[in-house]
């Protein structure tokens, strides 16, 4: 679907040898949804994207803005005339205006000073909070009424703010002081009677975050309680903003995919975008880590050069065991990372994590070192070589399963980013784990091996 669009739409440009055809670019684009132009943008060269973002109608010219990939992002904003790029930021969010700032670098001065007093100000509060967390995410425009008001007099006032608001599913009751008091969602107010006051019918019961509260616990958080929006407040419980579930959905979809990419090591929207020469630059560092590891292994091996040239048949199973147990690391080093996203598993209960993983491994450990020992033994018509392979076959495994529970938790308490640590290190680790034990253990049996 895309790939015949993008031809044609390059071909519109001019991209073909041609000249550009305005109405004809256009025509490609209507009815396109601002995401699909987002896809489509990402997709083109930049200044293709340039010459595409100008053609674009600017309510889904903003929306697309939001959704694209930072680096298309940053060109969009330096190349478009500055009153569009005016235009667009008064559609968006403060929150989603605030990410992008943040990424602006040294154009974000440009940029706010593209806004209105009002919104730069906000935007620039909403920055002092870290980033990935509620304090960024939230926006500051919600809807609020004062305690003792109707319910008819908070439909109107609704439907007054509608424009202005993210979102009027939920109104939140504030005093005077802005403390927030209660809340009350839509249909609440349209099952009460319109000379109730909102008191009667709001929520005491109170979800709420700090500001620094981290963006994936805010996720949990919401989805724990099934919220369209929790309320952000500070130590006072006075209202800072709102997290909507549409921002908490973009969050988890991005934690993901990049937990995903991590695990084998790439990024493939942000690699497209990169230089082979900066893209060697990002996995150089973990690729020498895990071969100096590796070394480590490569010299175990030499260390037991005797024993291999002796028993030659050992060599064959050295394969099958690095194989077999570096699954068995790779699958729990997903299964911990994920946990550390979704909070099933933290830093404080680690000792938990590793005794789970241990009991699965020994478990898994058995029954795959009984299979390749009853292997090796038909194979060598020899009882203790089967020991031997069953042995390390079962130690590599219990090796890798606690490598890859420790080492996502390891690099997580260090600072890195545990999905792209965890692959390489953990297979890394297990080599050297297994083979040792494979070669010690087959040295110390050789007279009835041979």
């Amino acid at each position: 679907m895309y790939e015949a669009l993008i031809h044609d739409i390059r071909e519109a440009l001019g991209q073909h040898g041609g000249a550009l055809d305005t109405p004809a670019a256009q025509a490609l684009l209507i009815g396109l949804h601002a995401s699909d132009v987002a896809f489509i943008l990402d997709e083109l060269t930049l200044p293709e994207a340039e010459q595409v973002f100008a053609l674009v109608d600017d309510d889904r010219a903003a929306e697309a803005l939001t959704q694209v990939t930072p680096a298309t992002r940053r060109h969009l904003l330096q190349s478009a005339p500055a009153s569009r790029t005016a235009n667009l930021l008064r559609r968006l969010p403060m929150d989603e205006v605030a990410e992008m700032v943040s990424e602006a670098g040294s154009d974000a001065g440009r940029v706010l000073a593209l806004m209105s007093l009002n919104d730069a100000r906000e935007v620039e509060r909403l920055l002092e909070y870290p980033d990935q967390t509620a304090g960024r995410l939230m926006t500051t425009k919600f809807a609020a009424v004062p305690p003792g008001i109707t319910i008819a007099h908070t439909l109107e006032h609704l439907r007054a703010v509608a424009p202005a608001v993210e979102t009027v599913s939920t109104v939140y009751v504030l005093d005077a002081a802005g403390t927030l008091v209660g809340v009350c969602s839509i249909r609440e107010l349209l099952m009460g009677a319109p000379h109730d006051a909102v008191d009667a019918i709001m929520r005491r019961d109170l979800v709420t975050v700090a500001p620094e509260t981290d963006q994936q616990d805010v996720a949990r958080v919401i989805g724990r309680y099934d919220l369209v929006a929790v309320p952000v407040v500070d130590a006072a419980r006075r209202l800072l903003g709102i997290v909507t579930v549409d921002d908490v959905l973009d969050v988890l979809t991005e934690e993901f995919n990049e937990d995903y990419a991590g695990l084998v090591g790439s990024d493939a929207a942000e690699m497209d975008r990169r230089s082979p020469a900066q893209i060697a630059r990002l996995r150089l560092p973990w690729l020498l880590g895990t071969m100096a590891i590796e070394l480590c292994a490569g010299a175990i091996i030499a260390r037991f050069d005797a024993v291999l040239r002796e028993v030659i048949l050992l060599a064959s199973f050295m394969p099958v065991i690095s194989a077999v147990s570096g699954n068995v690391g790779l699958q729990a080093a997903a299964i911990v990372v994920r946990g550390l996203d979704t909070g099933h598993v933290s830093l404080e209960n680690w000792a938990h994590a590793v005794r789970r993983e241990l009991l699965t491994a020994l478990s898994i450990a058995a029954v795959a070192g009984a299979v390749l020992a009853a292997v090796a033994v038909v194979w060598s018509r020899h009882l203790p070589f089967g020991v031997v392979v069953g042995a390390a076959m079962t130690c590599s495994i219990v090796a890798a399963g606690v490598m890859g529970t420790i080492i996502p938790m390891l690099s997580k308490r260090l600072g890195f980013d545990p999905a792209t640590t965890a692959g390489p290190f953990e297979t890394a680790f297990q080599d050297v784990i297994g083979f040792t034990v494979f070669l010690w253990m087959a040295s110390q049996l050789i007279r009835w091996l041979a």
